[in-house]
């Protein structure tokens, strides 16, 4: 059995989610201790329950330890079944992070699924759905991956009440992915949101991004969600190129100017646009399972991305415990870091 300390590192639930994932796709028993140890409030939290749920129903593993504000769990992988299967997170907590959760084994389940899951669907703690959809999904599916998202309600934090739906084919074998430039001119989108306040708030965030741009108009615009589970805004740059999108959101707050929240988030934007890194920060952490199981398969897969966050040097400590990988990083003198991760030398590639 394999043991985690989750206090190691940045001590938080990505630590939980993404050793479950991999508990369940190699079939390999753990059990993990301190679990968000690094956090003021430790212990699992719904969005964490949820997603432990959620991987117990779809790997037939027997569990020890879900319960609100457990600091210890253990999962005894079973078989990975597709099907029809519906989670609630039962808050703003992340449905995206219960998704990213059990993908992985869905992917490797023995049939497709439909999946749908209940909760926050754009928040700050988390990536959100346009995130997972524009920029996430269509880097799987070019590592031969095939998932469908779509969203039936919006979530805005706090009051929840957003709901996904995933439909997910099994993969023939995860491939490796190149991600060290960016292909192509930049293709800007920006686009916000707005649920149950005036669509006057979505207009002054595009108005100002659109003056100190000086991007066409067709680039903008302004939605009124028609399905949310409360009152939200968002504005989101969309940095889009050849074989790359980078998608950059800014969360309205009740006191906070409308101009406010799309001067920084624009100041963001531009800080990404002025880096030779096509992967950004959040893009990095999530690539790195995938891009860990393609090596399981004898695949390798390389990026290029901005210094390496706590989050993401934890994850990688975590994939190294699962699976027999080199990761490598090397940084450069402009501050950006080439990673590659291949099969170990113990890792006999099955496709």
């Amino acid at each position: 059995m394999i043991e985690i300390n989750g206090n190691e590192g940045e001590g938080g639930g990505q630590i939980v989610r993404s050793s479950l994932a991999l508990a369940a796709v190699t079939g390999q028993p753990v059990r993990l201790t301190n679990i968000r140890g690094g956090r003021q409030k430790p212990g699992l939290l719904r969005q964490h329950l949820a997603g432990v749920r959620a991987i117990q129903a779809v790997c037939s593993g027997d569990v020890d330890g879900d319960q609100l504000g457990s600091n210890e769990l253990t999962l005894v992988p079973g078989k990975l079944s597709g099907g029809d299967h519906r989670f609630e997170v039962g808050s703003a907590g992340s449905a995206i992070l219960v998704a990213q959760t059990i993908l992985p084994v869905l992917l490797h389940a023995d049939a497709p699924s439909t999946i749908e899951i209940g909760g926050g669907t754009h928040a700050a703690w988390a990536p959100p759905f346009d995130f997972f959809l524009r920029c996430y999904l269509p880097l799987l599916a070019r590592m031969n991956a095939n998932v469908e998202a779509d969203i039936e309600s919006h979530g805005f934090y706090p009051a929840g009440g957003g709901r996904v739906v995933l439909k997910v084919t099994p993969s023939t074998g995860i491939k490796g992915l190149t991600l060290t430039d960016r292909v192509g001119k930049l293709q800007p989108r920006v686009t916000a949101l707005v649920s149950k306040i005036p669509t006057s708030v979505g207009e002054r965030e595009c108005d100002l991004i659109a003056r100190k741009t000086g991007w066409d108009k067709k680039a903008f615009q302004v939605l009124d969600v028609p399905q949310a589970g409360g009152p939200g805004n968002v504005v989101m740059i969309e940095l889009g190129f050849d074989n790359v999108r980078e998608l950059i959101i800014g969360f309205g707050k009740i006191g906070v100017k409308a101009e406010q929240v799309a001067r920084a988030t624009l100041r963001e934007a531009r800080a990404h646009l002025a880096s030779d890194a096509p992967v950004g920060v959040f893009l990095a952490d999530q690539l790195l399972l995938p891009m860990g199981l393609a090596a399981r398969n004898g695949h390798r897969s390389e990026f290029r991305t901005g210094p390496l966050s706590p989050h993401c040097q934890t994850h990688i400590e975590v994939l190294r415990r699962f699976l027999d990988v080199n990761i490598q990083s090397v940084t450069g003198e402009n501050g950006s870091v080439d990673v590659s991760v291949e099969a170990g030398d113990g890792c006999i590639g099955s496709a």
